[in-house]
């Protein structure tokens, strides 16, 4: 019977906040509002115009250490296991990988925004 309540209950607040959700906005749409966005690009004007190339670099850059910390973020619940050494040693083989690329890129330039 606590089950049924308990589902009785969750589906009416749920069917509850998603008909609110259709009627609480104010849908006034205007053309900046309709025209999409590219990143800071304007999208009426010429879509050949150049653009950084150290930018997406330092996008992948980003990207890559962001995954590092996906990488690394089991890490507390891995030492725990039956072989933390184990554990520990991949962890640091993949911070020292990741410096090492790091410090490639820095002493090649590819940090740098202006020549």
């Amino acid at each position: 019977m606590n089950l049924f309540i308990m589902l009785l209950i969750s589906s009416a607040i749920s069917i509850i906040l998603i008909s609110i959700s259709f009627w609480l906005p104010q849908l006034y749409p205007d053309t900046e509002k309709l025209s999409p966005y590219e990143c800071g690009f304007d999208p009426l004007g010429n879509a050949r115009l150049p653009f950084s190339m150290r930018f997406f670099l330092v996008a992948i850059l980003f990207l890559l250490f962001d995954l590092e910390i996906a990488l690394l973020l089991p890490l507390p619940w891995a030492i725990h296991t039956t072989t933390p050494l184990f554990t520990v040693t991949l962890a640091s083989a993949i911070l020292i990988l990741l410096t090492l690329g790091l410090a490639y890129e820095w002493t090649q330039g590819g940090l740098e925004w202006a020549e």
